[in-house]
């Protein structure tokens, strides 16, 4: 299917980001000197491409089509998946947090970041693989070409509209820029 296609490869970023996320905050926390740029474009990535981008398409338009075909939000896969976006939301709050804290000095906001970015690491990847091997293959089975269709157009919309265009580009350009720097 296209649009599961579609969030999949979204996956692979999103998990190269937070190899990214981690090596960063490891420099950071050994007071190593990193642009201050990249902690900013990782959160914008964080905020914008995962929350705003992709968990945008869930929410808004997969969620939805799976309810149509029986699959449960309460009590079912889309409400625990409801629930971990939330909690990754706060966490990138925290990330902030921890970067005001950094830009103001002292060793709070470095061991903050470490932590946090540690916790959003896991959360994620554990929601990544819950949607690849539980959600997903029931969109795979219940939703047919013209809802796969639907999907995809949506998709496209929302990114245009909700992020802009050039803009998914943009976030793939940071993810090879700040690969290169941070090795990871």
């Amino acid at each position: 299917m296209k649009s599961i296609d579609e969030l999949k490869s979204e996956h692979r970023g999103i998990e190269s980001m937070l190899e990214i996320l981690k090596t960063l905050s490891a420099k950071i926390g050994r007071e190593e000197k990193v642009l201050e740029g990249d902690l900013d474009g990782l959160l914008e990535f964080f905020k914008v491409f995962v929350d705003r981008c992709h968990h945008g398409k869930e929410e808004d338009f997969l969620f939805p089509a799976l309810e149509a075909v029986g699959v449960l939000r309460e009590g079912g896969p889309i409400g625990v998946m409801l629930a971990e976006h939330q909690q990754g939301r706060a966490l990138v709050a925290k990330l902030e947090d921890a970067r005001a804290l950094i830009r103001a000095g002292g060793s709070k906001g470095r061991s903050l970041l470490q932590e946090t970015a540690g916790r959003y690491d896991v959360l994620l990847r554990n929601h990544i693989n819950k949607e690849e091997n539980l959600l997903f293959a029931m969109a795979e089975a219940r939703l047919g070409p013209s809802e796969d269709e639907d999907l995809h157009e949506a998709f496209g919309r929302l990114e245009r509209e909700r992020i802009g265009s050039g803009k998914h580009q943009a976030f793939h350009d940071l993810m090879e820029q700040l690969h290169k720097r941070h090795q990871a």
